[in-house]
């Protein structure tokens, strides 16, 4: 049971399952507390940097307190003196690689939006949503260990706040009640996440059974071809051959086809005159 009452899961993956209120001191500031006899220059930022980095190279089940000690030259008490422990860090890994750097929307997002059907002076929301997912997709291609987390009660920080603030401002020209600007960004969120795991999990496959998809798909080719022969399944059976090529952009795809509903949804409410 952690110290806020909330029961910590045993793989060390979820957010929030700490000691919250030391969490939220940290991210806030005036939380770091070092006592007597702490290695010079050894800081938070310091350990939340070495943390992230053996999380980018190995995983989050590398990252334990004896192993920063060793990345960062100090004794392992001396970091229990800015942290409590993983479960507080985690929540500080978290909001560090939340708050990286948006990119500037992308100059053919904004020529395929055309004008926004709000009007001018409105920032342009399909240029936005576009941004919005692949800047999400990028942070997940560099820290593929933000697929483990469980963020259902994610401890906010400045950084996870100032990139709600730089979303929810990107989309205010859609027109939509709050409710559903949040709706908006959980959709494309959760579209991202969904095909980045495929990618990590595929990756994963690949490692650990040291298989590449062609020989993988290769060994199970006769039994395929057999099945598709028998008569069982005529839709399959019918498919093009290119129906599951690697060349196919399922991102692309996926992200115009949000866009196309979310404009249609635009639409309809500033035709009806119901936009918030």
């Amino acid at each position: 049971m952690a110290n806020d009452g909330t029961t910590a899961a045993t793989d060390g993956t979820a957010t929030g399952s700490g000691d919250t209120a030391r969490s939220l001191e940290l991210l806030w500031g005036g939380g770091e507390r070092p006592s007597r006899g702490p290695k010079p220059g050894l800081t938070l930022d310091r350990i939340v940097t070495a943390a992230v980095a053996v999380a980018d190279a190995e995983g989050l089940s590398a990252v334990s307190m004896r192993r920063l000690s060793t990345e960062l030259g100090t004794g392992t008490m001396s970091l229990y003196r800015y942290v409590p422990g993983k479960a507080e860090l985690l929540d500080l890994m978290l909001d560090r690689v939340l708050g990286e750097p948006l990119p500037a929307p992308r100059e053919e997002a904004a020529e395929a939006a055309g004008t926004d059907a709000t009007g001018p002076g409105a920032p342009d929301w399909r240029a936005a949503v576009d941004t919005m997912a692949r800047s999400y997709l990028d942070n997940l291609r560099r820290h593929p260990w933000l697929l483990k987390i469980n963020q259902a009660r994610t401890v906010l920080g400045p950084s996870a706040l100032r990139g709600l603030e730089l979303a929810l401002g990107g989309l205010r020209g859609m027109g939509l009640r709050d409710p559903e600007l949040i709706g908006v960004i959980i959709t494309v969120n959760s579209f991202v996440e969904g095909l980045a795991r495929t990618q990590a999990d595929a990756a994963e496959a690949v490692r650990q059974t040291g298989l590449s998809d062609e020989e993988f798909w290769d060994r199970q080719r006769p039994y395929l071809e057999r099945a598709m022969l028998s008569g069982a399944y005529p839709m399959m059976a019918t498919m093009a051959e290119d129906t599951f090529s690697a060349d196919f952009d399922h991102f692309e795809f996926g992200l115009r086809r949000l866009i196309a509903g979310f404009e249609a949804l635009v639409r309809e409410r500033a035709e009806a005159g119901t936009t918030a």
